[in-house]
């Protein structure tokens, strides 16, 4: 036998062997095997194995941190679309409207099988398949909608002008979910991404970090840029982050190369990984405004963070949420269920730590506070009113008219008018538009 051959036996050897030493020495797998088994063969009823594993885990990691989570194969596929930005469907945004909470399109989305079918905004889906949407959460009913790519599938909507349901016959295909909207939809469906008035404001609304993000903040800016654009908001309010990745390389557009965007730290703050600049950015010099509240968390915090520490562009709003700690995505099971398991948190080019402990105080530092002076809170009726003009502003335009059908009116004005945060945003980039322009010559 070859000498190298032996080697490599005897270090095989030695790997299983002190495998099995440490299982051995970690007795807890083998006593929870022997509760899974007792549960099984003694309990008064039968019972799920896949049910108790999945107990089983959920408990255990529930006893980590908040972040950390199993999701079974009935939660994993949607966890995976929201990163991918992409799922089967019929490409509808909905909600529960109403006193009775009756099923409505919110939007469609361009190019998709209910747009060209001519499903609109305000149509109110009273059966899908057959099966009634009244008296149904909504979870339930997305679960309907979406499905298998090439798969039919029938919606029953009652329209106003209308004496009778509309069915619309409808054959699922893959939607695209885009993270990178604008302020107003276009005639023809697309996003325009500057906000109305003279001074040529672009603006961006980053509702999350995903898989296409950079590619769309790449095709937005360069939209922008053909149009002269002065200078640009990013408004990430509600974002509730996404991939590392994704941050990083947004935070790389707007940089000088070497500029620290953000640090990770496991175990005892150890460093794991430090994310630098590349200094290829196209937009080093464009004047630049944050906009973040309460509801911007991890992903959304590490580029408000990091702009802000470069000063790089002045941070308006509320205080962000105080997510810093980093999860990986273990597949389980063969991939049909995930692990996701905290392994390190986020730092700021500054040195302080974003996460909000469970024992943090508002004095202590966590999250992304805004600039001095450009702290702007809304009260429980502006915030109403904002969701509610800014629903009206995202829906798409009809593609389908019936003849004679006057074309729908689109929203006009701007939405400063009933949004006072992007209203100081707005104020605060005209200063550094003007500073960057100089004064005016006599």
């Amino acid at each position: 036998m070859p000498r190298r051959t032996l080697w490599l036996i005897l270090a095989t050897v030695v790997v299983s062997v002190a495998c099995y030493e440490r299982a051995d020495r970690n007795p807890y797998g083998r006593w929870l095997s022997e509760a899974l088994a007792i549960i099984d063969r003694y309990y008064v009823e039968p019972v799920d194995e896949q049910q108790l594993f999945e107990g089983a885990l959920d408990g255990m990691v529930s006893r980590l941190d908040t972040y950390s989570a199993y999701l079974p194969s009935s939660q994993a596929p949607q966890f995976k679309e929201a990163i991918d930005q992409q799922y089967g469907g019929i490409g509808i945004e909905v909600s529960l409207e109403g006193d009775d909470k009756q099923l409505t399109v919110m939007s469609p989305l361009v190019g998709t099988p209910a747009y060209k079918a001519g499903v609109r905004a305000g149509d109110q889906i009273v059966a899908i398949d057959g099966r009634k949407t009244a008296k149904r959460n909504l979870n339930e009913i997305v679960g309907w909608l979406r499905g298998r790519e090439g798969e039919p599938v029938t919606i029953s909507v009652e329209r106003e002008g209308h004496d009778e349901p509309i069915d619309f016959k409808l054959v699922r295909a893959r939607i695209k979910i885009d993270s990178v909207l604008g302020d107003l939809r276009q005639r023809d469906g697309s996003w325009n991404f500057m906000l109305p008035g003279e001074e040529k404001i672009g603006y961006l609304r980053i509702n999350s970090f995903g898989e296409s993000t950079v590619e769309e903040m790449h095709r937005a800016l360069a939209w922008l840029t053909k149009r002269d654009c002065q200078g640009v908001i990013l408004d990430m309010r509600n974002n509730p982050g996404g991939l590392l990745d994704a941050a990083e390389q947004v935070c790389d557009m707007f940089l000088p190369r070497g500029a620290v965007i953000v640090t990770t730290r496991g175990r005892d703050e150890r460093i794991r990984n430090e994310a630098r600049a590349s200094g290829r950015g196209e937009y080093q010099d464009l004047p630049l405004v944050v906009l973040v509240n309460d509801r911007s968390a991890s992903a959304a915090e590490i580029v408000a963070a990091c702009l802000q520490d470069h000063g790089r562009a002045a941070v308006v709003g509320n205080r962000t949420w105080g997510k810093g700690t980093v999860q990986n995505m273990i597949s389980l099971e063969g991939g049909r269920s995930l692990l996701k398991l905290t392994i390190a948190n986020y730092w700021r080019p500054s040195g302080k730590n974003i996460h909000r402990f469970e024992s943090s105080t508002e004095q202590d530092e966590w999250g992304v506070r805004p600039d001095p002076g450009l702290e702007v809170k809304l009260d429980d009726k502006q915030i109403s009113e904002l969701v509610e003009q800014r629903r009206l502003r995202d829906v798409v335009p009809p593609a389908d008219l019936s003849p004679g059908e006057p074309e729908a009116e689109l929203p006009t004005g701007s939405p400063t008018e009933f949004d006072p945060q992007l209203l100081r945003a707005v104020e605060v980039l005209r200063e550094e538009i003007a500073a960057v322009d100089g004064p005016a010559a006599a």
